[in-house]
């Protein structure tokens, strides 16, 4: 019985082996003969040409396209010879030429379906004007809804010069008899090939799908790492007293983004958890956290208090020392850490994961490439526990809590409402309101910044769209040089033009940097082509850069609230003002002052000449938009 038993498993191996073979050599043979019915297809393709070639040279001396146009006759007796080879293979056959913006027209079409004359065709610009410059034939092969097509291009020369592109376009597909022929015994053997890998496979599906399942629920598809459902999973079975708490942020990863695209930062983040990984022992625990955070959970020892400390230390060294390559490009980043050391004082992992957020906040805000753990902060002194973590952003974000509020702006003459600013806000689950200044800094330069500024300026679309009312918006320069944000506004303006004259977009003036002024400038020159206006927001305060109105399209400048505040007791702040006044009038520049808090400003604002205003002396923002 044992010897039968191997007897039939290796006649089951041999019909199996013996069943691929013929399978795969059938499948060979349909290789050859696509191979051979392509290389007749194409020199047939090339007789075709270079006949055509011969026949338009002896009728067109000079220039096709004026020859063509002034003699109808000719163009359906060349036409007529062009329809000669048409068949069901050789369906399209043409001539094109390349216009002064460098389109291609038809000139001659020989298909069923004729094109107009001089009509445009959309092509693979590149390829074709390969064969135009280089005046060599060239063969183009791409896939189409009823199979693989390939287009022989040959160039049409006059006196050493390309005049046209001869184009003969066809499919490339087995003779129907010889697919036939075959298609039979290829079924055969697949069926028989399928039915027999199926009775194996069947019997370890189940097993692989559970364990797959299991596996990609917990773990982070792009870093490999834990995710956090596996954390949720994990708060329900760890001991608080066994562990220190680790969050590691990688600094100024927007802007890795931004500048070397997501590309670049997925393969960062991948190394980056890979240093990480090499440097956990196997009880310690390591999971994606959120974009750029990794939160690490490090099994504590009774000889080492300061064990995840000196982790923390080796992780920061180790991704200081190394040079990031990707697609010819060196970057160096940096860590910033934030440790939990004792989180059993805490009364969930949850208070001490937020802790240990903090900690990574204030590192961040030291400066950044440094490690904090709560031996060296006191958190009373900082003030920062009304400060709203990264985290709490995030879940606002999930939760529809982060909203958008509008603040009028005046015309200062008829103090009617000209416009509305969009300001962000975090609604708590109670109803109270969390300003920017509890959260803005700390999202900045993260993925949850940019995720909340492309959730403002949904919001702001949908307003415009359901109000018809002017709403002013506020950007930075890096949220322009963002290709997801930057997109976002194009293709809202692309697929609504009607919406552009309604938008304005405010940007933070002290932002832009040198080596990028030229894309904002392009894109935002972009952007203003459909309608939108550009803002420069707090003009006056830092300093104020003068160079930029040559370099970017202004339509408005909004004064600083800080000089505005002072503007009726301050001697400098009128002063200043008014110099920029003078200086928007002259440029032709719309002004705009901020913070109007009381009467008596307004009134200054008033016989200064600046255009708008807005503050909490005329109106407070509001939810809705009446």
């Amino acid at each position: 019985m044992k010897y039968l038993k191997r007897l039939y498993f290796l006649i089951f191996i041999s019909i199996l082996l013996a069943i691929s073979y013929l399978f795969l050599q059938t499948s060979q043979t349909q290789k050859i003969l696509n191979k051979n019915v392509e290389n007749i297809l194409i020199n047939e393709a090339k007789t075709f040409a270079y006949n055509i070639d011969e026949h338009l040279k002896k009728h067109i001396h000079n220039d096709p396209f004026a020859e063509l146009k002034n003699n109808p006759k000719l163009r359906e007796h060349l036409e007529s010879s062009l329809a000669i080879p048409r068949s069901d293979a050789f369906k399209y056959i043409f001539v094109l030429y390349r216009d002064k913006h460098g389109a291609y027209r038809f000139l001659l079409d020989g298909s069923k379906d004729k094109a107009r004359f001089n009509q445009r065709l959309e092509v693979n610009k590149r390829e074709w004007n390969r064969a135009y410059q280089t005046q060599k034939p060239l063969i183009l092969k791409q896939s189409k809804l009823d199979g693989l097509w390939i287009t022989y291009l040959l160039p049409f020369v006059l006196n050493h010069q390309t005049k046209a592109i001869i184009a003969i376009d066809f499919s490339k597909e087995l003779p129907q008899s010889i697919y036939n022929a075959i298609k039979p015994l290829n079924n055969i053997f697949t069926y028989i090939f399928i039915g027999i890998v199926f009775l194996i496979l069947i019997l370890l599906y189940q097993t692989f799908l559970s364990f797959k399942n299991k596996k990609e629920s917990i773990t982070d598809p792009l870093t490999g790492v834990y995710n956090r459902n596996f954390m949720r999973d994990l708060l329900k079975r760890i001991n608080i007293d066994s562990y220190q708490i680790m969050m590691c942020d990688i600094d100024y990863f927007k802007q890795v983004n931004d500048n070397y695209g997501h590309k670049t930062g997925d393969e960062i983040l991948i190394e980056t958890a890979k240093i990480l990984n090499t440097h956990i022992r196997p009880d310690d625990i390591l999971i994606r956290y959120g974009g750029e955070e990794f939160l690490i959970f490090i099994k504590k020892t009774t000889s080492n208090e300061k064990l995840a400390y000196n982790i923390a230390q080796r992780m920061r060294q180790k991704v200081e020392e190394t040079t990031f390559h990707t697609d010819n490009k060196v970057i160096k980043i940096t860590l910033s850490i934030g440790i939990t050391c004792q989180p059993e004082h805490f009364k969930s992992i949850p208070e001490a994961i937020k802790y240990a957020d903090e900690m990574l906040y204030i590192a961040k805000r030291r400066g950044r490439n440094q490690i904090i753990c709560e031996s060296d902060i006191d958190l009373a002194k900082l003030s920062i526990t009304s400060e709203k973590s990264i985290n709490e952003v995030k879940e606002a974000l999930e939760e529809q809590r982060l909203i958008c509020v509008f603040q009028p702006i005046f015309d200062t003459q008829t103090q009617e409402i000209l416009k509305y600013e969009a300001l962000v806000r975090i609604k708590e689950r109670d109803g109270a309101i969390v300003s920017p200044d509890r959260f803005l800094k700390k999202i900045m330069y993260t993925n949850i910044y940019n995720d909340m500024t492309k959730r403002v300026l949904e919001n702001v679309f949908q307003h415009i769209r359901s109000k018809q009312v002017i709403i002013t918006t506020n950007l930075n320069f890096s949220d322009i040089l963002d290709n997801t944000i930057f997109q976002l506004i194009l293709n809202e303006l692309t697929n609504n033009k009607e919406l552009a004259p309604w938008l304005i977009i405010e940007l933070l003036e002290y932002e832009i940097l040198a080596e990028t002024t030229a894309i904002v400038k392009e894109r935002l020159e972009k952007i203003r082509s459909f309608g939108v206006k550009i803002a420069i927001d707090d003009f006056g305060s830092g300093y104020s850069n003068y160079t930029m109105f040559q370099i970017l399209p202004i339509d408005i400048l909004k004064i600083d609230g800080e000089l505005i505040r002072d503007l009726d007791k301050s001697k400098t702040s009128y002063i200043i003002t008014e110099s920029i006044v003078i200086l928007a009038k002259e440029l032709g520049i719309k002004t705009v002052a901020e913070f109007v808090h009381s009467k008596e400003v307004f009134k200054v604002v008033q016989q200064l000449g600046i255009d708008e205003a807005q503050g909490f002396y005329l109106a407070k923002p509001q939810e809705e938009i009446l």
